[in-house]
């Protein structure tokens, strides 16, 4: 590890107590994503899923039974679909893999076939017929809060608290006209229209985030290092999307006051989506 990393990582490990997310505190071990990379490891993560779906999304009379109803508790619970439609695309890009460099299953024959893993998980006609819309979803909140935070990722950048190579490849990624499309921040001005509608909605908002911290925490019951790891990652990365485009009132957060962890685990989770979408259009094809 670069000792100036290590410096700034043992003098900045607070985060705001009613923020959105609670990140792990600093610790001697590093983890180079390039070199741990997501991968298909057999782990069955559906009970976690279940409790997640189940206990932290939203289940009340103010959600209503249509899909597009004007209600952001229904937004958050489209957005942690989109999450769980991202880690299946992970997934079955692992098998891809695997099955590409020969390495075998132990496990039943289904799980060697990427287009039936495909069709099960996110199709239309699998186990989430929203699946594919929720990730698009999940995906145009995260680039939106990526805009938003885009001058004080450039800030880093200028300032050397990003090294040179870093910075020069996130410079390319935010000059990417995609952040810059009006299409990209419909998910969003629904989720603020929905959460400021009313003052019922704003005063509720809390509530998010309590879902996310809680989102964080259930991440540790995850049994596999590498899955726990890279879904921690993604959790915190939409956990700051959320934070910054609502706030404490939904009316969005102040960007320079989000604390570096969060914005790396942000445009790491967007490049995680990125990598979703185009699986899915070449499992489409």
């Amino acid at each position: 590890m670069p000792p100036g990393i290590k410096l700034i990582d043992s003098e900045e490990h607070n985060f705001d107590l009613d923020g959105w997310a609670r990140f792990d505190m600093p610790s001697d071990d590093y983890y180079d994503t390039t070199q741990f990379p997501e991968d298909f490891t057999g782990y069955d993560g559906s009970e976690i899923w279940n409790f997640i779906h189940n206990r932290i999304c939203f289940h009340d009379e103010t959600i209503s039974d249509e899909y597009d109803s004007d209600n952001w508790k229904t937004d958050f619970n489209k957005a942690v679909s989109g999450l769980h439609s991202m880690v299946s695309a992970q997934i079955i890009s692992g098998i891809s893999d695997k099955i590409e460099s020969g390495e075998g299953f132990e496990e039943s024959v289904e799980w060697t076939d990427p287009q039936a893993e495909f069709k099960r998980r996110l199709s239309p006609s699998g186990e989430t017929p929203k699946a594919i819309e929720n990730l698009y979803f999940s995906y145009m909140l995260i680039l939106t809060g990526a805009a938003a935070a885009r001058d004080r990722l450039l800030q880093d950048c200028d300032s050397g608290k990003i090294d040179e190579a870093s910075a020069a490849s996130l410079r390319l990624v935010l000059a990417s006209p995609l952040f810059d499309d009006p299409s990209i921040v419909v998910a969003s001005r629904k989720l603020h229209d929905h959460a400021v509608k009313d003052e019922n909605s704003i005063t509720a908002l809390w509530e998010a985030r309590m879902r996310t911290r809680e989102l964080m925490r259930i991440m540790n019951c995850v049994q596999c290092n590498k899955c726990r790891f890279h879904g921690k990652i993604a959790v915190l990365g939409l956990s700051t999307a959320l934070q910054v485009l609502l706030g404490r009132t939904g009316d969005g957060g102040d960007p320079s006051r989000i604390h570096r962890v969060e914005l790396a685990a942000m445009m790491t989770t967007l490049s995680k989506f990125s990598n979703a979408v185009s699986l899915i259009k070449e499992m489409q094809k």
